[in-house]
């Protein structure tokens, strides 16, 4: 039996109309301290990553599938409904709206129950007829393994984002799916709470 480390906080997934698709994670508990970081995925399907440190990209790196990591600080600011982040070429702000039914129900579940690999094993199958594309577990890179225990969904009602000094256009569905790992974010744009817990080999 390997190691397992937890991940406590946000996933942001926004798609834009230029085609670019960006997916925060932002994480006041980890392994590694408070951390953050972002993947991009352009409408060509190049895959990048913005990491705060290089432990961060290096670990992020072997679970995920990337073209390129950028170490580059990584800064979150959150007040209210309003997001902002800036991640070295990456400018990006959103705003959440009223969670929905579903975000109500993710809500009941105690929180010692939605990070349990049970519960979250148990949960797949609804999580992927509910939100397509979605995968509440899953085999990563090196041979790890994965588990997202969502606590709450609330979606994004507005955002603006500028990568590499282009500006990447209104909000809009993740579509395609994001391709880093062995699922993707919700299609409609979606702020998560969540606990990621990762087994190594």
């Amino acid at each position: 039996m390997g190691d397992r480390v937890r991940f406590d906080g946000w996933i942001a997934g926004v798609g834009t109309t230029e085609g670019t698709r960006l997916v925060l994670g932002h994480w006041p508990v980890s392994p590694f301290g408070p951390v953050s970081d972002v993947m991009i995925e352009d409408s060509a399907g190049r895959r990048t990553l913005l990491a705060t440190s290089s432990q961060l990209g290096e670990f992020v790196a072997a679970t995920y599938r990337f073209d390129e990591v950028r170490v580059v600080p990584v800064d979150v600011r959150r007040s209210g409904a309003r997001w902002s982040v800036t991640a070295g070429p990456l400018d990006y702000a959103f705003t959440t709206g009223p969670r929905g039914p579903l975000g109500l129900l993710l809500r009941a579940v105690p929180r010692w129950l939605a990070g349990s690999p049970a519960w979250v094993r148990l949960v797949d199958l609804p999580a992927r007829v509910v939100l397509p594309g979605v995968r509440t577990h899953g085999s990563a890179g090196n041979g790890r393994y994965e588990w997202y225990g969502a606590r709450d969904l609330r979606p994004i009602v507005g955002a603006t984002a500028r990568f590499d000094g282009r500006d990447l256009g209104a909000p809009a569905e993740i579509d395609p799916p994001v391709q880093f790992g062995f699922g993707s974010t919700p299609k409609a744009p979606s702020l998560v709470r969540i606990t990621t817990t990762i087994d190594l080999p």
